[in-house]
């Protein structure tokens, strides 16, 4: 696992250890990447389920100024300071150890705004269309904003979530990607 291009291209990723996560793979996360980007004009993202913090750490490194990454798993929450030190990105995150939802309650409360969300849950804990329409109703994602969701293929979410429709859709074997912007 490495970043795939920007300030940190070719750095390697450590992965958090065990079976509890499972990263994007780099083919996966290099297609996200084209889709919605590939580079940034600064702005602001939310990494939910951040794990190793892969998603989240390439958006810095192609021009994302903060991100949150937001994980349950301690160990996770290591791999992600770990990684974010490595690449030199530790003055511009925020990094918590905490629940999906209340992670977005206490985000919603500071009336913090997204340019870029990525949701990557465990695909056996998935509640997508819950979290993206508290996200929705709470008005975290800027009006240009886009959410990114990774999720077993064989998930069908829906078109459309509130005033979200989907953008784009892709499946890379087992792996599904759906990408939801504003209507």
């Amino acid at each position: 696992m490495r970043v795939i291009s920007g300030t940190c291209k070719g750095r390697p990723l450590k992965a958090v250890p065990g079976t509890l996560t499972r990263p994007t793979t780099d083919k996966v996360k290099e297609s996200i990447f084209n889709i919605i980007g590939p580079y940034f004009k600064g702005g602001q993202a939310l990494d939910l389920y951040a794990g190793s913090g892969g998603l989240g750490i390439e958006a810095l490194s192609r021009g994302i100024d903060n991100v949150i990454f937001v994980d349950h798993n301690p160990k996770a929450v290591e791999i992600i300071k770990l990684n974010l030190k490595n690449c030199r990105f530790e003055d511009k995150v925020e990094v918590y150890r905490n629940e999906s939802m209340r992670a977005l309650k206490a985000i919603a409360k500071r009336k913090l705004k997204f340019d870029l969300i990525f949701l990557d849950p465990p695909y056996a804990k998935q509640r997508l269309e819950d979290e993206i329409d508290f996200i929705v109703k709470n008005d975290l994602l800027s009006q240009d904003g886009i959410i990114v969701t990774e999720h077993d293929a064989n998930v069908s979410i829906s078109s459309s979530i509130d005033n979200l429709s989907c953008y784009r859709q892709e499946h890379y074997g087992d792996t599904g990607i759906t990408i939801y912007k504003m209507m």
